[in-house]
């Protein structure tokens, strides 16, 4: 999915929501499920996307990267702290 696709479809999303079509529970799935299907969609290609898993949070960080230490390189800067990485996995 490239870039324009994820923002229609994100912005359909909200129309709906809008127009009282589907409720926000709907909505937020399918907001999630457009920008999942679009950071997910780096396969074979010179960057991807990597679950970064620090002990310090309970929950991963995904970022686009073009290798692994590349990923924890950019979590860091999010973070804008140095982190001890549990994990580091390609999402395919």
């Amino acid at each position: 999915m490239d870039r324009i696709s994820a923002i229609r479809n994100v912005e359909d999303a909200l129309a709906a929501f809008e127009d009282g079509e589907i409720d926000l529970e709907t909505t937020e799935e399918r907001v999630l499920a457009t920008v999942r299907t679009y950071a997910t969609s780096y396969e074979g290609a010179a960057t991807a996307a990597y679950r970064v898993q620090p002990i310090s949070r309970s929950e991963p960080v995904v970022v686009v990267a073009g290798s692994p230490d590349d990923a924890v390189e950019r979590v860091e800067g999010l973070l804008d702290r140095d982190v001890v990485v549990e994990s580091v996995d390609r999402i395919e």
